[in-house]
């Protein structure tokens, strides 16, 4: 049997400061145990590195990935392996248990200096590509920590400046204090409120959209719908994926299997390529632990949609029929909507 012609994954500048990365990139997060048992750091750096072979140069980790910082001293071992200068790499701040010993966010410039020299030594690196606040503080002004942060990429220790689930508000003020290159958002077809207003203000300031959870953690991708949700999943206090709800959504995944079959290709693989139309500003960042799933979600770069066909895709999926929230318990107070900073 002849074997297919590897697609080749295109390079698309992200924002406009001079980031180019592959259109695709890699969430490394679920090799540490997000959504799953995490894999040995043999295991996870060979993913890792067929990832970069298929094409993919964007991986996306953060310092709270996995117990005592997993993922990041994973990722450093796989970087050993790869061309350094031919990857980027993206790492996040910010989430941490605070002084009365539960989750929270912190911005504060110390922090900032603080967390950074912390990643580059488990990352073993010089720089770091992307650095993003991984949820913004709400009781430290958005210019003290970007202040910070600009003199971090002036030192060398990081290259472009990103936010997660900002506000336009804070958007705007960091960016005025210094260019933010990308704002990373959860970004599905059961996730689209950003499409209203977050995505047409960034392409106005130049910066670029990082679809994370692109297969709605894993619902595009049959969890809890095919298959069961492992026991260790995060997923599980997500109202998404309650029972009852998954009954519910189950209509969802039905009616866009029937798209998918009539693009010849999978649900996550239809999934993805309606993000990636989206353009060429829009980076998803799906993670797998299976080779086999890393090769079919490249797969989706096979796929051609017309503008009909992403009506009927986005018509499968109506979002007031999904049921949950997406964010509950103390991340609903981080989520873009609801967030900001107190004036400087």
């Amino acid at each position: 049997m002849e074997e297919k012609p590897q697609l080749k994954i295109p390079r698309v500048k992200l924002g406009n400061q001079g980031l180019e990365v592959s259109h695709l990139g890699f969430g490394c997060g679920g090799l540490s145990g997000i959504y799953n048992a995490p894999l040995s750091h043999e295991a996870g750096c060979s993913i890792i590195l067929e990832a970069f072979n298929k094409g993919i140069t964007l991986f996306d980790t953060a310092d709270v990935y996995g117990d005592n910082y997993d993922n990041e001293i994973m990722i450093g071992k796989a970087l050993k392996q790869l061309p350094r200068q031919k990857v980027q790499l993206a790492t996040k701040f910010g989430i941490t248990i605070l002084e009365d010993g539960q989750w929270g966010v912190k911005g504060t410039p110390e922090y900032v200096r603080k967390c950074c020299e912390a990643s580059l030594k488990r990352l073993d690196v010089d720089y770091i590509d992307l650095y993003y606040q991984h949820r913004v503080d709400t009781t430290v002004p958005i210019e003290e920590t970007v202040r910070e942060l600009k003199k971090l990429v002036e030192e060398g220790k990081i290259k472009y400046v990103g936010l997660s689930e900002a506000s336009i508000d804070t958007i705007r003020r960091a960016h005025a204090i210094h260019p933010i290159t990308a704002v990373q958002m959860e970004y599905s077809l059961w996730t689209r409120e950003i499409e209203d207003d977050i995505i047409p203000f960034c392409r106005e300031l130049g910066i670029g959209i990082v679809a994370y959870s692109p297969l709605g953690q894993g619902f595009f991708g049959g969890k809890a719908v095919v298959e069961d949700l492992p026991k260790e999943s995060i997923l599980s206090l997500n109202q998404r994926f309650t029972k009852e709800n998954v009954e519910k959504n189950k209509a969802i995944y039905i009616r866009l299997g029937i798209v998918a079959a009539k693009h010849h290709c999978t649900i996550p693989q239809l999934a993805l390529a309606w993000l990636l139309h989206k353009g060429g500003d829009v980076i998803p960042i799906p993670g797998t632990t299976k080779i086999k799933n890393l090769d079919s979600n490249i797969g989706c770069l096979a796929i051609k949609l017309t503008p009909e066909d992403l009506k009927e895709i986005s018509d499968s999926v109506p979002i007031d029929e999904v049921s949950g929230e997406r964010a509950v318990g103390m991340w609903a107070k981080y989520t873009w909507k609801v967030v900001n900073t107190p004036e400087n």
